[in-house]
């Protein structure tokens, strides 16, 4: 076997190999432990451009662990729906990464940085496991390294918030682990597997002689990674979460984290679960008007909130929810809706709460009614701020109208136009809490109150590249879009 043959293993494992060198180089070679970083997010980003093309020409690539095949052994698996997730996850990391190297000198005493570049290899590596993994029990590894990374990546600033935010956020993902593990219990109970593919088939005829155990692990997978995707009402750890972790970890756990357990709760549903299951319970119809409630209870909290970062997280919960609307409508053309939205609120949402780290760095405000007149301090910034914010709410010409356009149609196409309206009403309340912040930044007669101090290049760079990406993606659909096409006909 050649080194490509191991390229699955390795997007994952050179992600660990950094974290474990990270601290021993930062003690001597702070540059050189960054650069290490970068290294890696790059060349794990090439493994995955490579696997796309294999993919597109041969199928589907397996790989077992140490030669074991299942279900003897663990399994990852790299399909074309998976590569594109996990372009995603690491491109828009590596992009926070660099974004990271100087807010960070701002945020966190330089004695913790190292451990942050750590903490940072660990989630992403846990991340792009979990994205590849074609086994429960590997999953469950994963979902725990990364759980305990993004607690850390929130609690380092070391101040009472982050402790206090880290400390729940701790303990309901635990909670959320539980489910997950008495759910797989009661698969493993029933079929003696836990490989996906063997899983699947097994339970197609499990499921006439103990539908109770499947219901029940089922219903335990709901709120498992309905939790840890805070989709509403299990939401309640990620405001403080969010708001109160540096803004290299806000971007993170809102632009690339949460979307992670939406993914997996999709593969639970389509790859594991049979269709008979889908059929016979109104699984999608619960996590549907969950996602429906998610998105109008999101905005509503947004609108309340007067610091900046808050406000962000709360639309979060919002924005999640279009993801799930996309798994709920079970519809061809709602879920490349939803994974649209996973790629376009990915960057999105990192570049709003880079947004927000910039005017913190230059000029400590993080109270949304001091914004007025900061237009025309920081320009790019809240151009930047604008044209995020344009998406959210889903205006022409930005990536999240494509999103809400074919969940919209999908609604439209199997009969419920219902949720048509909750998509524009939620769209609604996005304008009304972000265009005044807009609008007040670059309208306001009076002067920013406040004094700035200048912003690194490479910030704004970041900022730039968030706009293009924004703009682009509301033009420019086909290839993503073909791509989630063909994947999501066969389910169909």
């Amino acid at each position: 076997m050649g080194l490509s043959d191991h390229y699955p293993a390795l997007i994952v494992v050179i992600f660990f190999i950094a974290a474990f060198l990270s601290p021993l180089l930062y003690r001597w070679a702070r540059r050189i432990s960054a650069a290490l970083i970068i290294s890696a997010l790059i060349a794990a980003l090439a493994m995955v451009i490579a696997l796309m093309v294999e993919v597109q020409h041969t199928g589907t690539v397996y790989y077992h662990m140490g030669g074991w095949a299942p279900p003897w052994g663990i399994e990852f698996k790299a399909d074309s729906l998976r590569l594109y997730m996990l372009l995603v996850v690491i491109s828009v990391s590596l992009w926070i990464f660099v974004f990271a190297l100087r807010d960070l000198q701002h945020e966190l005493k330089k004695r913790v940085i190292g451990w942050y570049y750590t903490l940072y290899a660990l989630l992403v590596g846990s991340m792009s496991g979990i994205v590849l993994t074609n086994d429960l029990f590997n999953l469950f590894v994963l979902m725990e390294i990364c759980a305990i990374s993004a607690c850390a990546i929130i609690s380092i600033k070391e101040d009472r918030e982050c402790l206090e935010a880290s400390f729940k956020y701790l303990i309901l993902s635990a909670m959320g682990t539980g489910c997950f593990l008495l759910g797989v219990v009661m698969l493993y109970m029933v079929t003696g597997y836990l490989n996906y593919g063997f899983l699947h088939v097994e339970l197609a005829e499990a499921f006439n002689i103990y539908p109770r155990n499947i219901f029940t692990a089922a219903a335990l997978f709901i709120v498992a990674f309905g939790t840890k995707a805070a989709l509403f009402p299990l939401h309640v750890w990620l405001p403080d979460a969010h708001a109160s972790a540096p803004s290299p970890s806000s971007a993170m756990l809102s632009g690339v984290v949460i979307k992670i357990y939406a993914f997996a709760l999709f593969l639970m549903f389509y790859e594991v679960f049979p269709r008979a299951l889908l059929e016979s319970i109104p699984l999608n119809e619960i996590i549907l008007w969950l996602a429906a409630l998610g998105t109008l209870f999101g905005s509503i909290y947004a609108m309340m909130q007067s610091d900046l970062k808050k406000m962000l997280a709360f639309s979060s919960i919002g924005q999640i929810a279009y993801i799930f609307m996309g798994i709920g409508l079970h519809h061809d053309s709602a879920l490349v809706g939803g994974f649209y939205h996973i790629m376009v609120h990915a960057v999105t949402k990192a570049m709003l709460f880079m947004a927000a780290g910039v005017i913190i760095y230059s000029t400590g405000v993080r109270e949304i009614k001091d914004l007025a007149g900061v237009g025309r301090v920081l320009p790019i910034t809240m151009i930047a701020f604008t044209i995020g914010s344009a998406s959210m709410v889903g205006i022409p010409g930005t990536g999240g109208l494509i999103s809400k356009w074919y969940l919209a149609i999908s609604a439209l196409e199997i009969g419920r136009p219902v949720f048509v309206l909750v998509i524009l009403a939620s769209s609604l309340l996005n304008a009304v809490y972000y265009m005044p912040i807009v609008i007040n930044a670059f309208m306001q007669q009076e002067d920013f109150k406040k004094e700035a101090k200048s912003v690194p290049r490479i910030m704004l760079a970041c900022l730039v590249i968030g706009m293009l990406f924004i703009v682009v993606s509301g033009f420019y659909t086909t290839p993503v879009v073909t791509l989630l096409q063909e994947n999501f006909s066969v389910y169909f």
